[in-house]
Formats: structure tokens, sequence, C-alpha cells
């Protein structure tokens, strides 16, 4: 199973318009979405460009939560308070946003990957790509599709067999 994974769109509907059109030729059956949508509209964005299945968490930039979860509920979406766990293919993905500086951020996934309890911790905020291994657990920040801090826009699809995810560029 193909999964896009995607972060920090704020409200960039170019953004989702790629990414959506991107996961929708790759063949992905889900999307998770780590946080900072920011309105409701960006979920009606996703839907209209061809994602018919989206799980997400709010991130510290989702200030319209009430319609966030209205919107999210019509479409057929999901919307959860993170840390969320999402269970596929028989393996733990563990979806967060992220909090306060880099630092912090990173020290809250790192240990959250070192307990071994899941497949994959997967976050967004700080809009930095990352994509490792800590011990046997996949590590994944798929950096921001907005490209509003380091001026590329990017997502990730991970593959549920082989545990591996590919950054790309949109």
């Amino acid at each position: 199973m193909l999964v896009g994974i995607v972060s920090d769109t704020h409200d960039d509907l170019e953004a989702v318009r790629r990414a959506a059109r991107l996961f929708a030729e790759k063949g992905a059956s889900l999307v998770l979405h780590l946080g900072d949508i920011v309105a409701p509209f960006t979920l009606r964005a996703f839907r209209d460009n061809g994602v018919g299945r989206l799980v997400a968490v709010y991130g510290n930039n989702c200030g319209e939560r009430l319609g966030l979860r209205e919107t999210a509920s019509r479409l057929g979406y999901e919307i959860h308070e993170w840390p969320h766990l999402v269970g596929l293919e028989g393996k733990r993905f563990l979806l967060i946003h992220g909090v306060g500086p880099v630092e912090k951020t990173r020290m809250l996934v790192d240990s959250l990957a070192k307990s071994g309890d899941y497949d994959a911790v997967l976050y967004g905020h700080t809009h930095i790509v990352d994509n490792r291994r800590v011990g046997g657990t996949l590590v994944l920040n798929p950096g921001e599709a907005c490209g509003c801090l380091s001026g590329k826009r990017t997502v990730a699809i991970i593959d549920t067999e082989t545990m591996k995810a590919e950054i790309i560029e949109i």
C-alpha cells in the first residue's frame, strides 16, 4: 500500500493541488496530513483534487478547529489531536505535529521512535525534511508543502510493504 504524507500546507491551495495530484498519480490509497492545514477550505481542496481518504492531526496554526472537524466529517476525512495512532497493513503509524523549536520537536520524536512501539513516527512543524531510522522505526517529516520557509515544496510517499519513504518535490 502506498501512503501519501504531507505537512504544513498552510492554506497554500497550489501546493494542495500539486500534492493531491501527485498522490493520485502514484496510486496512494490514503493521505496522512501532519498538521498546519489551517483553514477548512484547504480540506475541500484535497477532496476536489482527488484525495479520497485523508487522516490528519491538528497543527499549532489550525485555529479553526471546529470548522476543520466539521468539514473533515462532511468529506469523510478524519482530523484528530496529536498524537494519533493509525494502523495500516498491520503496522503502527504515530502521527504528531510538533511543538516549540526544532530541537524540542526532534527530542520528542526521537524518544517516541526509540520506544520501539511504532513502525513509523511521522511529524511536521519544523518544515525540515527528515527521513531516517531510529532502531527499527521509520522517522519521517516530509518537509513543508507550502514552501514558505525553505522555498521547496515537498511531500513523501511511504510504501507500507518496505517501510521506505520517498521525498518528492512538488
